[in-house]
């Protein structure tokens, strides 16, 4: 089936350009949504974060959502309670999953190795 544009012969300059113009942005929407739907870890690997107890339990849970750097980055900000609120304001307005046993393995964690001193 030969492709037509209204009004235009298969082989007139404009139907040429019409075709072309469709197959190009066939293709860039075809590679827009290859390069934004392959799943990418943001160099999470090369987050390290303290070996401690809870350690487990924040890896589980917190990446779910965001990187781990997230806590390096506010751990000079946050004492308990101010980690206690992160965490509260993770599950109530993000909606993170974090698993109720985990919450105060998560907590401790958080307080003890990355807390405002």
């Amino acid at each position: 089936m030969k492709n037509f544009v209204i009004g235009l012969g298969a082989t007139s300059p404009r139907a040429t350009a019409a075709r072309a113009a469709r197959t190009g942005a066939v293709l860039a929407c075809a590679l827009a949504f290859a390069f934004t739907t392959v799943p990418v870890i943001a160099g999470e690997e090369k987050v390290q974060i303290a070996t401690a107890p809870g350690v487990d339990q924040v890896r589980a849970n917190c990446i779910a959502c965001h990187s781990l750097d997230y806590i390096q980055m506010n751990s000079p900000f946050l004492d308990r309670k101010g980690w206690e609120a992160v965490i509260t304001k993770m599950e109530k307005a993000f909606g993170a999953p974090i698993r109720a046993e985990d919450k105060d393995a998560i907590l401790n964690y958080l307080a003890t190795a990355y807390g405002k001193k």
